[in-house]
């Protein structure tokens, strides 16, 4: 990013990669602001490539899938990079589109891409299947040798996740509930809330400690008159 920017003036450059790093410090919890911040990013230098991307995840985080694609399109012909087809394959199923999301599961692009982009395009496959009432297919799908390696890496929490909800979606709950366990031993970071679904499916209930309201005693009504 700060290669492309280099070709802006200083200022300009750093007046965009001022508002490029609200993007991404925000989207996560406050993704309306963030893309108030791409928004301005995107009048500044509408040319940078690095710009386009962040405008796409912004309008991707707050659902405006034909604007994310249309940004991710537009960086995508300024780099020439494959990164980003299975969040743009994602922006397809958001359209009410799943069948042009497998279309692009079976593109010569998705060889390009390396092994954490090739498993999101699974995911996303996956989830194209189920908008499509195709359950089956989607467990298949994410039937891989990812899947059944106990080695742990940044996506293996996601994948197994989404292998147990489709399980789950099947009715097959012993084996979602095992995946979901397995999830559960991979999200060092609470990726997921895999175990809030395992719990729920051993019975388990969380009571708020300390939500007392249930337990406080209702305090006698004054008769008219009455002195505090």
């Amino acid at each position: 990013m700060r290669q492309e920017l280099q070709s802006l003036p200083k200022t300009l450059a750093d007046d965009v990669a001022k508002n490029l790093v609200m993007v991404a410090r925000l989207i996560d919890e406050d993704p309306e602001g963030a893309y108030g911040y791409s928004r301005v990013a995107l009048r500044l230098a509408s040319r940078v490539a690095a710009v386009r991307e962040a405008a796409g995840f912004a309008a991707y985080a707050n659902q405006k899938y034909g604007e994310a694609l249309a940004e991710f399109r537009a960086a995508r012909r300024m780099t020439g990079n494959v990164d980003l087809w299975p969040v743009m394959a994602d922006c397809e199923r958001g359209l009410g589109r799943p069948e042009k999301a497998l279309d692009m599961a079976g593109a010569p692009e998705v060889h390009k891409l390396d092994k954490a982009g090739q498993v999101e395009m699974r995911l996303v496959a996956a989830g194209a299947r189920r908008d499509m009432d195709q359950l089956d297919a989607a467990i298949v799908t994410l039937q891989s040798p990812e899947l059944a390696s106990n080695a742990v890496q940044p996506w293996t929490a996601r994948l197994r996740y989404a292998y147990a909800d489709a399980l789950l979606a099947a009715g097959r709950e012993a084996e979602a509930r095992e995946w979901f366990a397995k999830a559960v031993e991979a999200d060092r970071d609470g990726s997921t809330d895999a175990s809030d679904r395992l719990a729920e499916l051993d019975g388990v209930e969380f009571v708020d400690a300390l939500d007392e309201s249930e337990d406080e005693p209702e305090k006698p009504l004054q008769e008219d008159g009455a002195e505090d």
